[in-house]
């Protein structure tokens, strides 16, 4: 079980098992959600996620023209989750929440021509 948590504690989502994928996103989307130079993102089937505490949305149309519908604590801000309109049965965890070194490291990149030129990069060249 592992167990992410906005910054003051009260929006959580405990995860069973391993995630289904970790990746980095260097979208200008996820720059500016984060607030640093990408995203990374943990995605876990819905039955392994159990969400408590009170979230506020964020719907945005990503580049595919489908939604992402992003959770954040509404005290603090912290965007904990986010679901995928194209992959309706996962659940979306941003990595830094679970404050966890032992977590799996990223294994897929995309937007890397969105990235910052100082930006280590997954896929080899580039």
């Amino acid at each position: 079980m592992r167990i992410a948590a906005c910054s003051c504690g009260q929006l959580t989502a405990a995860c069973e098992g391993e995630p289904v994928r970790v990746s980095i996103c260097h979208c200008f989307a996820c720059q500016r959600r984060t607030g640093s130079v990408f995203g990374v993102q943990s995605r876990w089937a819905t039955k392994q996620v159990t969400i408590t505490g009170e979230a506020s949305e964020f719907v945005r149309r990503g580049d595919s023209g489908l939604d992402l519908r992003f959770r954040f604590c509404p005290r603090c801000g912290t965007t904990l989750w986010w679901t995928l309109e194209r992959d309706p049965g996962l659940v979306v965890v941003a990595v830094g929440t679970f404050a966890d070194p032992d977590f799996p490291p990223p294994t897929v990149a995309v937007y890397e021509d969105h990235g910052q030129a100082w930006t280590p990069r997954l896929t080899a060249g580039a």
